[in-house]
């Protein structure tokens, strides 16, 4: 292993060399599906595959590298890039609340605030595909992103917990707690639409949070609709055999009546959770995606 800062993991680096890792201490079993067993044995080459990340297509174990090396390089920069969401006597009582919390990857001090679900079925979180490589990105634009890891049986209320967790630590975090997105793949995109809709926010927190300036969705098959939900882009593939392209276009066309502002891709040919696209005919998606979302904050 390469002791350099920025190349410190490799292809051939395994999960437990990442996990056991001392920057990592504490929480970097949540880098990788703690749902799924794992053998720690297994590389980054190897756990990198739809074999892993089932349901998802696209994978490229060289963003797992860039991904784990990139946290590595700002724990070193004295950065903390992981928070828990709940209490330590929350998780003594229940210690399933172990295996949630933030990624944070900071982006501009002050600016506008990303939270990524990614999806994985509510059975595990694909997080290393499906929202790490997004937040990479968006910090690299400047804004401030968090992964969230949530538990698969309670995702609305992690979620919820998540962005009370960000709102009242806006100040501690140097976020702009107003005009943040919510982002998502497959499952996480469901959740991103319920917690992005006004009503159900307050529903699940108890509380009168900001609604999020725009919701950012993946191939999803949700299709209820709220003239309550936030402005909301879509993309997925033509031949995605999980989210209907066709459904999700008529849900935004039903937003649209009700006046919610919308916006519509889809990519012919690609399949169920191309991730961000590299390679394919949707690379540069996201930044269809950080326009629409400026546009409504």
């Amino acid at each position: 292993m390469n002791n350099d800062t920025e190349k410190h993991f490799s292809l051939d680096s395994t999960v437990g060399d990442v996990i056991r890792d001392p920057a990592f201490h504490g929480f970097g079993r949540l880098l990788f599906p703690v749902d799924i067993s794992i053998p720690d044995t297994m590389t980054l080459r190897e756990v990198s595959s739809s074999q892993i990340f089932l349901w998802y297509s696209n994978i490229h174990p060289e963003k797992t590298v860039e991904i784990v090396n990139e946290l590595y390089r700002r724990v070193k920069k004295g950065e903390q890039i992981y928070y828990p969401i709940y209490s330590e006597d929350e998780i003594k009582s229940d210690h399933q609340k172990s295996y949630t919390g933030l990624f944070f990857f900071r982006g501009t001090p002050g600016e506008k605030f990303a939270v990524l679900n990614a999806g994985g079925g509510f059975a595990y979180v694909a997080a290393m595909h499906d929202s790490f490589p997004h937040a990479l990105e968006l910090s690299r634009r400047g804004y401030n992103a968090f992964v969230m890891i949530y538990r698969p049986e309670t995702p609305w209320q992690d979620l919820g917990r998540a962005i009370c967790f960000i709102e009242d630590h806006a100040e501690e975090l140097d976020v702009n707690p107003y005009g943040y997105s919510l982002w998502g793949g497959s499952a996480g995109a469901r959740m991103a639409a319920i917690l992005g809709n006004s009503d159900y926010l307050r529903q699940i927190t108890g509380r009168e949070l900001p609604q999020a300036g725009a919701v950012i969705l993946q191939y999803t098959g949700y299709d209820a609709v709220s003239r309550h939900d936030a402005p909301t882009y879509v993309c997925v593939g033509t031949s995605d055999g999980i989210a209907w392209w066709v459904g999700m276009k008529r849900r935004l066309q039903k937003l649209s009546r009700l006046g919610v502002p919308t916006e519509f891709h889809a990519y012919s040919g690609l399949r169920h959770g191309f991730g961000i696209g590299t390679g394919t005919v949707a690379e540069g998606w996201i930044n269809d995606a950080v326009l629409f979302w400026e546009k409504y904050t």
